[in-house]
């Protein structure tokens, strides 16, 4: 018997991979296939006539053995392999077929029976056979729209919502044409009469069926409900997006927004977030909410509210008065609600009150209290409107994670603004005026925190007048940050005051603040070493000579904008930053020309650039080129900067300083300069009684008399020569006079028989204030006296003044 190539069945089986023999009625071979010569070894002359049991078992040990038990055994070794074999009777004439092929194979062919019936018997797996042409030929009965009991040959996709259906055409068709199997695909199968409503989600794998030839013949798809599945991989991706977007910020809005952003449309389509009132001030909340009084604030909204949106609570608005319910009363105590939309319009009460509340479409809510270390911080209102069942219980305790764990962020950003605030307020109030108009200078200071999670610096400026109508700027920056740095601030510019009235030279008014921070740096804890250093400028600026002489501890170099609008860095050697010590610093001085503008600034301005600090200088510089406007106001010519450097929060602290210099007229200065002769006093007092005379101010001639009597006095009969004399008239009359000593003048009180001793009481009582300075050589004692129609006053004598009488 010859084989027949083409006895192929569908599949993949090859019908003549079986061995077939036709036997008589006593089990001899009648007929004998080809592949049954090959399997037993024989062929077909060698074969026919020989009993079976001789082929099973040639070595005739076994020919006692009857077709009976031949045919019962099923097994049996010939050719020199197992095979196995069945014996099937053919009436009527007693004939039996014989049907073996090798075991191997045999038991490959049952495994694949078993299994496949096995997958075609449960019920959690669908499994679907579909031919060339998609049509279905055969599947099991589990509830997924691929498989199912609907006849064979059904159009399966008529099933289906025409867009899911036309993406399981695409992936059969890829898989009939490549090959490659498609493995756990998830893919909604939304069904086509209600494609809207909740529809399972299938996990999908097909592979293709080849046939014996190995040419494509069909595709199986095995489906299973990943729904539950697939939410939960949805539930925990939303739970590490929240993770990562809910808290970074220290801004207590910008939390509130990530929250309500996080949300949807994952839980709902519109979401509110509404605080406790102070909480974005950064105060204790109530540990009640307080949802029926007026205490919460819409904070933040996400998602669609419908066309009546604007009927809706916006941020900002605070909660009108609600009634007290029994859901109402939950809330403040911490539970989470869940309501429909009748629920939620009976529970207000009011239609005002829903319109303001309940968005348009909504079918339900889940309310979940925003709590934080035993406080209430307000509500999170999640609304459905494109879905009519409300949050389940997978759901809620999602919405209970997230929300809890934003509720730590809230506080978090709370408890930063309230420091933050109260950082800035310190700062803010250590801080000089903003403005100041001077006889030297305008001045206008700028002080900008930093944000955005930054922590306030110690930056800060001041202007301080000084005697001879002169001005000190001054301008500098704590390192480190938070509230010691501001302390460290607030002691510096202590220091700075005092120092300033001393009348030093600028070089060495920051060696001793140098001094100052090392000592501070001592008796400092380690970890708090970070807030003990500085750096400053120092700058004294004098009208009447029009000179400004500057030194600078690590600060970057002002910017002198003259007034043609021409900006220039002033050439001042930077010193070291305060508390390094053993360098010294160097004044350096300029003459700047009236109504140019000095410009101050801290490191804080440069980070506004983005470049490194050599280009970030020269944009501040050209910055203010460009800034500069004719007879612009210095806080417009500081907008205009910022401006110019860009808009965004500074992410470290920036002070800046303008001062536009001013001179005082010639006219309104004189100066004389007096031998040490006792003649010299009456020639003074000569001098400068015709003065006050030529300036109209002959009101003031006793009292001045008095003051240069005095000061030349003892300068002539204490000092030597030469003795100066100044007169300065502004907003003030300044008397000056100048001698070559360094001997400290005092005010004493002069015993009753003492000769001397009174003359400073005498000038401390007609001048509004007096002080000295000291020079490169001597000293210089100055007094003040106001223009106004009397003396400052006259010196009381006898026992009431406590003095003696002169």
């Amino acid at each position: 018997m010859e084989p027949d190539e083409g006895s192929v069945l569908r599949g993949g089986f090859r019908i003549e991979s079986v061995a077939v023999a036709v036997l008589d009625g006593e089990g001899t071979v009648v007929s004998w296939s080809a592949e049954a010569a090959r399997l037993f070894g024989r062929g077909t002359d060698d074969a026919v006539g020989l009993p079976l049991w001789e082929m099973v078992s040639p070595s005739g040990t076994c020919r006692t053995v009857t077709l009976a038990d031949t045919v019962r055994t099923g097994r049996g070794a010939a050719g020199g392999r197992d095979i196995t074999y069945g014996v099937v009777p053919v009436p009527p004439h007693g004939h039996r077929v014989l049907i073996a092929l090798a075991s191997g194979t045999a038991a490959e062919w049952a495994q694949g029976i078993s299994f496949f019936q096995a997958l075609l018997a449960q019920d959690r797996i669908g499994v679907a056979i579909h031919d060339q042409d998609q049509r279905r030929l055969r599947a099991n009965t589990a509830p997924t729209v691929l498989a199912g009991s609907s006849p064979q040959g059904e159009d399966w996709a008529a099933r289906l919502y025409e867009p899911d259906a036309e993406t399981m055409r695409r992936l059969l068709t890829d898989v009939l044409r490549t090959g490659t199997p498609v493995v756990s695909r998830v893919q909604p199968l939304r069904h086509a009469d209600a494609p809207g409503a909740p529809s399972p989600v299938a996990s999908v794998s097909a592979f293709r069926l080849d046939d014996g030839d190995g040419s494509p013949d069909g595709v199986a798809v095995l489906t299973y409900d990943a729904t539950k599945e697939n939410r939960d991989r949805r539930h925990l991706a939303l739970l590490q997006k929240a993770a990562e977007l809910i808290g970074p910020s220290l801004d207590i809005r910008r939390t509130a927004q990530d929250l309500a952003d996080v949300l949807v449309p994952e839980l709902g389509s519109f979401v509110t977030v509404d605080l406790a009132e102070g909480v974005l001030a950064g105060e204790d909340p109530p540990q009640l909410l307080g949802w029926t009084t007026p205490g919460l604030t819409r904070t933040a909204v996400a998602g669609e509210a419908g066309d009546r949106s604007f009927q809706l609570l916006r941020p900002g608005d605070v909660y009108p008065p609600l009634p007290e319910t029994v859901q109402t009363q939950r809330l403040e105590q911490g539970k989470l609600l869940t309501l429909t939309r009748e629920q939620v319009a009976a529970e207000l009460g009011s239609e005002e009150l829903a319109r303001r509340f309940i968005p348009e479409g909504a079918t339900s809510v889940a309310v979940a209290p925003l709590l934080a270390r035993g406080f209430g911080l307000g509500t999170v209102s999640v609304w459905r409107t494109d879905q009519p069942e409300p949050m389940d219980g997978d759901e809620l305790v999602l919405l209970t994670e997230i929300v809890s764990r934003a509720a730590l962020g809230l506080d978090n950003a709370r408890r930063y603004a309230r420091e933050h605030r109260a950082a800035v307020s310190l700062q803010e109030r250590l801080l000089p005026r903003a403005a100041a108009d001077m006889a030297a200078v305008e001045t206008e200071g700028t002080y900008r925190p930093a944000t955005g999670g930054a922590d306030i610096s110690g930056d800060w400026f001041d202007v301080v007048g000084l005697p001879s109508l002169r001005a000190a700027l001054v301008i500098g920056d704590v390192i480190g940050h938070g509230l010691p740095a501001t302390a460290t601030m607030g002691r510096l510019r202590t220091a700075i005051l005092t120092l300033a009235d001393l009348e030093l030279e600028p070089a060495e008014v920051l060696t001793r603040l140098d001094d100052l921070i090392q000592r501070l740096a001592a008796e400092t804890s380690a970890e708090q070493k970070d807030a003990v250093g500085a750096t400053c400028l120092y700058a004294v600026y004098d009208p009447v000579a029009g000179r400004c002489t500057l030194a600078n501890a690590g600060q970057p170099p002002p910017v002198l904008v003259s007034p043609d609008g021409r900006a220039e860095f002033v050439d001042a050697p930077p010193g070291p930053p305060l508390g390094v010590g053993g360098v010294p610093y160097e004044s350096v001085t300029l003459e700047p020309a009236p109504g140019s503008v000095l410009t101050l600034f801290t490191d804080g301005l440069l980070a506004l650039t983005d470049f490194d600090a050599d280009v970030g200088l020269e944009r501040v510089r050209d910055g203010l080129a460009e800034s500069w406007r004719p007879d612009t106001g210095l806080r417009d010519f500081g907008d205009r900067l910022l401006g110019t450097l860009g808009d965004r929060q500074p992410r470290d602290d920036v002070a800046l300083l303008m001062a536009r210099t001013r001179v005082v007229p010639p006219s309104d200065t004189v100066i004389w300069q007096l031998p040490a002769d006792p003649e010299a006093v009456a020639q003074a007092r000569k001098l400068a009684d015709e003065q006050l005379d030529a300036w109209g101010l002959g009101q003031l001639s006793l009292t001045t008399e008095l003051i240069v009597s005095e000061l030349v006095t003892n300068a002539v009969r204490y000092a030597g020569g030469p003795v100066g004399l100044r007169l300065i008239r502004s907003s003030v009359l300044i008397c000056e006079v100048s001698d070559p000593s360094n001997t400290q003048p005092r005010l004493v009180r002069a015993g009753d028989t003492d000769e001397g001793g009174r003359g400073l009481y005498i000038v401390a009582q007609c001048a509004q204030r007096w002080g000295s300075r000291y020079g490169r050589k001597g000293k210089t004692i100055w007094t003040e006296q106001s223009l106004g129609d009397g003396a400052a006053g006259f010196p009381v004598v006898g026992d009431e003044a406590g003095f003696p009488l002169g």
